[in-house]
């Protein structure tokens, strides 16, 4: 008999109180959404048979956003949705479809908003074996924590011609003394004290936690000074006045420290965001957790997946207080919809770090060495055996399969 599920309950400290049978909803995403997502619950069902036996078990909750959402209810992302994943805090999604330039506005963006779920957090870290752009692929090791809620993709835009726009380039006129084109689309760039500390706070204690050697605050604010420079400045400000005995800064290992830092302390430093696309190909050993403003999060985790294999490679997941979504980074390829073709390991490795997230070290394990020594193997989906030399092109399904047989 099925032990009943129950809900993860969360602290006034902020600890997560994991049941043994937690329910955890999903969303099976759009397009190859649904061929990932069977052989991710596959594989994340096997781990955990695996790692504790009957003693625990998740049990899962199908909630429906994009096409599915639309074609039953005539909305995206229905309120229920974001209703059951805030009374179950924890929730897996694959890939949602967004049009480009017209239609609605993204769905993962909507949710990252509604519930609040201020950080993107992408590891990024080589697997043996996968192909790679890289010369020395195994110095890939880093993780990103790009803020969500801010920034250009709050949304804050409006249409060339549009009274808004007009407006804008009116009050900036006036008040200014500055012009701006006539019929331009106009965006706002939104960056606050609270956003950039919350998200800050956050890498820096995931640093400390996790033994890292460093936090790097990444922004354009030679240009945007009073945006992305502020990041940068809050960020210092941040790092000193409640990390303060735990870390140091460059300038001070440089000034204070004959250019060594000093042992137990973890660094914090920052580089221009298009500088350090050139840091992160060249020398990527030097750089361990990045924090950043959204859309230098955005290109540069993308960039950064490139690295190590691709998206298909790159796992992810919305983090805030309390809540979080583990989600595949890549999007819903519609042309490869429902062939049990694509790389299901982006969602399977962001399951990684839902357990990881859980406290379920042990299935977290299971599944990672089960997917490393597959692709070790060279046992793997189209997109890695058609640049592996020798290897066995399976279907979706299949690698999850040889991923269980490999646990």
């Amino acid at each position: 008999m099925a032990k009943q599920g129950s809900n993860i309950d969360h602290t006034k400290e902020g600890e997560l109180i994991v049941p043994n049978f937690p329910i955890i909803p999903f969303i099976e995403g759009d397009g190859t959404g649904p061929d990932i997502w069977r052989a991710t619950q596959f594989v994340l069902d096997g781990a955990v048979s695996g790692a504790y036996g009957e003693t625990r078990k998740i049990q899962w909750m199908e909630v429906i956003a994009g096409d599915k959402a639309f074609h039953r209810t005539g909305s995206w992302l229905p309120e229920e949705t974001l209703e059951r994943i805030r009374a179950h805090r924890v929730a897996i999604k694959g890939p949602l479809t967004t049009p480009v330039g017209e239609g609605f506005r993204s769905i993962n963006v909507t949710l990252r908003q509604e519930l609040d779920l201020y950080a993107c957090v992408r590891p990024v870290k080589y697997i043996n074996g996968v192909p790679s752009p890289m010369r020395q692929p195994g110095d890939v090791d880093m993780v990103v924590f790009r803020e969500n809620t801010e920034d250009v993709y709050a949304g804050l835009e409006w249409e060339a011609g549009s009274s808004m726009a007009e407006r804008i380039i009116e009050l900036v006129r006036a008040e200014e003394e500055q012009e701006i084109r006539a019929y331009s689309g106009i965006g706002l760039k939104p960056i606050s004290l609270f956003g950039t500390r919350r998200l800050v706070r956050m890498a820096i204690r995931y640093a400390l936690e996790q033994e890292r050697r460093s936090v790097t605050l990444v922004h354009k604010g030679n240009i945007m000074k009073f945006t992305e420079g502020a990041f940068r400045n809050w960020g210092y400000q941040t790092a000193r006045e409640e990390f303060g005995d735990q870390i140091v800064t460059e300038e001070e290992v440089g000034r204070d420290h004959n250019g060594r830092i000093p042992s137990g302390k973890l660094l914090i430093n920052d580089r221009l965001a298009d500088a350090m696309f050139q840091q992160i190909i060249l020398r990527p050993a030097e750089y361990d957790v990045l924090a950043m403003p959204n859309l230098n999060g955005d290109y540069i985790s993308d960039a950064l997946a490139a690295m190590v294999g691709g998206l298909g490679m790159a796992p992810g997941a919305n983090i805030g207080d309390g809540f979080a979504v583990f989600e595949a980074t890549h999007g819903s390829a519609p042309k490869y919809a429902g062939q049990d073709k694509v790389n299901p390991s982006s969602l399977i490795l962001s399951g990684v770090m839902m357990f990881e997230y859980l406290g379920w070290k042990e299935a977290a394990d299971l599944v990672r060495e089960g997917l490393v020594r597959a692709i070790a193997q060279k046992k793997v989906t189209y997109d890695l055996a058609r640049q592996m030399e020798g290897a066995t092109e399976l279907r979706c399904s299949q690698f999850a399969e040889e991923i269980m047989g490999c646990m």
